[in-house]
């Protein structure tokens, strides 16, 4: 359970890197934002990133945050395939050591030893077809294994924000060269997915819209795969309630993989990240007219207030689960710490960290005192978002009044619960919380009739097995 819970804390961690530089269109910033929340959040001794040159023979150092932060020293261009991190770009190879000075691969094992670095991470920024940077950190103590899957989390947001700082950039450039006083800015998704297509003719029905940045980047990075599928029809439609782009390309003459094996190869994580925010990426290959259709839809809730929630689970599938209703719910998933802001949650250690607490019940009916809302695996989108609305308000949702009345734990119950569960007896139990043995008993008789148990360990178990207890 505890490397769960630590699993799901430092993807948390993650997002709120990735939610620090979602809104920049600058490469570089970006860069920096990533290497600078590894250093902040994952204790990293320095952490660098590089990223391919056009011509794909070099790569440069863009970002270096923490022990070193200049970006023009002996490792600031770094040729394909030369050192270990040209390796990593070279064959798309993620690698964890935590003996730094002992691989044959570093260069000067006595720098790593006087500047006691002993562990290093490096994953490739990469897309379904190419590679376009390295991210390395380096750190004075062992990584977990799992912080991989730290970094694949990461990194899946970090290619995909580069990539579209990459087409911002170069469609500035272009723009200034033809027209100097408009801006990227100004230029609506139907503009900007125009010029990705380039010859390919796009249909725009309805009144377009501004979208969330996020599901913008989404349409964008689909259309630069439609581009060199060779797409022959492309419509954008905005209805009522969704934005949607439909697209027909030719089909290879010959696909080796399966259908869904070749899916995954060209369209790559943007099945999941599509899903993450509310949305749905379809493929169609059809064989009779040897096309492929291409559809993806996000839904866009109309004349609602927009409305924040915080989510942090214990398992990244919840997590995961819990993200994608609350963006078909049109609720605004945030990282903020502010109290205010609604947190959705099945960790009791995370209770006092909001005043508007939406416990997640999975696995059995024992709710924390602390809750306003109640919402389970069967929980729909709008529901969700009644739960939200409803709490902002001041009210409590989808919780049982009676069974809240029969399991509520007083403060002082918790205290002696939890101190029963350390092994403490009577005694030291009053003497710790000075009160008397006899007081003592009473909260324990207490504790046994709400929890409906006969015995003490009975108690604690039941308070263990739903989570109601966390040592």
């Amino acid at each position: 359970m505890f490397d769960d819970t630590k699993l799901v804390w430092d993807l948390q961690r993650a997002n709120q890197i990735a939610q620090s530089f979602s809104t920049s269109l600058d490469l570089e910033e970006i860069a920096r934002l990533a290497t600078d929340g590894l250093v902040k959040y994952f204790d990293c001794a320095f952490a660098r990133i590089w990223l391919v040159e056009p011509d794909r023979k070099m790569l440069r150092l863009v970002a270096s945050s923490g022990l070193y932060t200049r970006t023009d020293g002996s490792f600031s261009r770094i040729p394909m395939g030369a050192f270990k991190i040209g390796r990593i770009a070279q064959n798309r190879v993620s690698l964890l050591s935590n003996n730094l000075a002992s691989e044959s691969w570093v260069r000067y094992p006595e720098w790593a030893i006087a500047n006691k670095i002993r562990s290093f991470a490096g994953y490739p920024l990469a897309n379904s077809d190419k590679v376009i940077g390295v991210l390395a950190a380096f750190s004075h103590n062992p990584m977990r294994p799992e912080f991989l899957k730290v970094l694949l989390s990461l990194c899946t947001t970090l290619t995909v924000a580069l990539e579209i700082a990459s087409l911002h950039q170069q469609e500035t450039q272009d723009l200034q060269a033809v027209k100097p006083e408009i801006t990227l800015a100004e230029l609506s998704l139907s503009d900007r997915l125009a010029y990705i297509l380039g010859q390919t003719k796009l249909t725009v029905l309805g009144t377009e819209r501004s979208l969330d940045l996020s599901q913008t980047q989404v349409f964008l990075k689909v259309a630069e795969i439609l581009k060199t599928l060779d797409c022959t029809y492309c419509r954008l439609t905005y209805e009522v309630d969704s934005v949607s782009l439909e697209a027909i390309a030719a089909a290879l003459p010959t696909i080796p993989q399966s259908p869904k094996e070749w899916e995954r190869a060209v369209f790559g994580n943007l099945f999941l990240i599509a899903s993450c925010f509310g949305g749905s990426l379809k493929i169609n290959t059809e064989a009779s007219i040897k096309a492929i259709q291409v559809s993806l839809t996000f839904p866009s809730p109309v004349n609602l207030p927009e409305l924040s929630l915080r989510i942090q689970c214990r398992l990244p599938l919840l997590q995961i689960g819990f993200t994608q209703l609350a963006y078909s719910a049109g609720l605004r998933v945030c990282a903020s710490e502010e109290r205010h802001i609604p947190l959705l949650t099945d960790r009791t250690s995370l209770m006092e960290k909001s005043d508007r607490l939406i416990w997640v019940n999975h696995n059995s009916t024992m709710i924390p005192s602390g809750a306003k809302a109640q919402v389970d695996l069967s929980t729909t989108s709008s529901q969700l978002r009644e739960a939200v609305e409803t709490v902002m308000r001041g009210d409590s949702w989808g919780l049982d009044r009676q069974i809240r009345s029969q399991q509520r734990l007083t403060n002082r119950e918790q205290e002696v619960i939890a101190l029963l569960a350390k092994g403490l007896r009577d005694r030291n139990i009053a003497d710790q919380l000075y009160i008397s043995d006899s007081t003592v008993k009473f909260h324990i008789s207490n504790i046994l009739a709400k929890l409906k148990a006969k015995t003490r360990l009975q108690a604690l178990y039941k308070l263990m097995r739903t989570d109601g207890l966390e040592l």
